[in-house]
C-alpha cells in the first residue's frame, strides 16, 4: 500500500476530491495551509505530491480528528535501523485512548519518512505526550540526535475537515 499527500488551498484540494470520488481522502489544515492524503495500491493523482510505502499500519483512518506527522530525514544506510526501532516501540501508541490510526511512511524518492498518527481530538494527542507510556517508548532516546538522521525532524499537526456527504 502506498500513500500520497499534497499541500494546496483547501478549495482546489476539494476540486481534486470532486475530481476523484473513487479515492477516500482526508483533508487536513493547518494555520494557512490544507494537506490532502490518501492511500491506494499505486494510484498517484498529485502532479507536486509526496509519495510514501507503508512500513507499518494499524488502526484505520477516518474522516474526522487530529492528525501528527512527525517528519524525520534518514540517510538510506539509516533506514533499516530506523524502521526496526519504530517497529519496536510501536505498540505502545495503540493502547492510548483517542489513538486511531498510525502509519510509518517510507519516502518513495528523497529521505523523509512520515510518522503519521491520527487521534480523535488534540487533547488526547496531549494526554499521549504526557503519559508514562510515551514516556516509555522515548526512554532509550539518544543524547544527541542519532546518526542515521540526515537533518533535524519536524513536525506538522493538523484537524481533519470533516466532509459531508
Amino acid at each position: 500500500m502506498n500513500s500520497y499527500m499534497t499541500n494546496g488551498t483547501e478549495s482546489y484540494l476539494k476540486s481534486l476530491m470532486v475530481k476523484h470520488p473513487e479515492l477516500n481522502f482526508i483533508l487536513m489544515e493547518e494555520a494557512d495551509t490544507a494537506v490532502l492524503y490518501y492511500e491506494a495500491e499505486n494510484e498517484e493523482i498529485f502532479e507536486s505530491g509526496r509519495s510514501y510505502e507503508h512500513v507499518i499500519t494499524s488502526g484505520e483512518l477516518v474522516q474526522r480528528g487530529y492528525v501528527v506527522i512527525n517528519n524525520i530525514p534518514v540517510t538510506e544506510e539509516g533506514r533499516p535501523m530506523f524502521e526496526e526501532r519504530f517497529r519496536q516501540r510501536q505498540q505502545q501508541v495503540e493502547k492510548t485512548p483517542g489513538f486511531q490510526a498510525f502509519r510509518l511512511l517510507r519516502p518513495i524518492s528523497g529521505n523523509t519518512y512520515a510518522a503519521f498518527t491520527q487521534w480523535q481530538s488534540k487533547q488526547d494527542f496531549e494526554n499521549w505526550t504526557e503519559s508514562a507510556e510515551f514516556k516509555q517508548a522515548h526512554a532509550n532516546r539518544p543524547p544527541k540526535p542519532p546518526a542515521y538522521y540526515a537533518d533535524r525532524p519536524y513536525i506538522k499537526k493538523y484537524t481533519v475537515i470533516t466532509q459531508e456527504k
